[in-house]
């Protein structure tokens, strides 16, 4: 980020740019244990873990926004489903002072960052309550899945663009 930003022949500082987290919540959370109680019988303990990861933001108002990290894990025992359980953690920000990609990266990958330690500890929770042996999320590289979403919209746009030139 440059130091100053000139706008309207004036120089603005930095310090315009405020980052604010007014609220950290759990919105809604799942915790499904469809194999119950025969799971418990199905003798040694090694599933198979798959993680989905996604988050979406939302302008509340003028300066404030809404994110929210869903997390869905699901482990399986050969053939089945020992639990799925999901979390969306959401958290209020006030950001203002920002240029359009910087707000959306901020709200892209910086906020949901600041989100998954809560829903890392909201999994572990409800897995340990269900019966299960603790589920500890590894850390993610929000800024890596950001840009890789960026790159797919981008890919998108440009294919839908070049789709109907190709149609002639």
């Amino acid at each position: 980020m440059a130091d100053d930003i000139k706008q309207g022949g004036q120089q603005q500082s930095n310090s315009a740019q405020t980052f604010h987290i007014a609220k950290i919540y759990l919105k809604d959370a799942s915790m499904e244990v469809p194999n119950a109680p025969k799971i418990f019988q199905a003798g040694e303990w090694a599933p198979e873990i798959s993680v989905d990861l996604a988050t979406e933001g939302q302008a509340i108002d003028n300066q404030t926004y809404e994110v929210v990290l869903r997390v869905t894990v699901t482990a399986k025992l050969k053939e089945m489903t020992a639990y799925l359980c999901e979390v969306h953690q959401s958290g209020i920000f006030q950001l203002s002072g920002f240029d359009a990609p910087t707000l959306n990266g901020l709200l892209g990958s910086y906020c949901p960052s600041i989100l998954f330690p809560y829903a890392r500890e909201a999994v572990s929770d409800l897995v340990a309550k269900a019966g299960f042996p603790q589920m500890l999320l590894g850390p993610v590289n929000f800024d890596a899945l950001y840009a890789q979403r960026l790159q797919q919209a981008a890919a998108q746009q440009k294919q839908q663009q070049a789709g109907p030139s190709n149609s002639h």
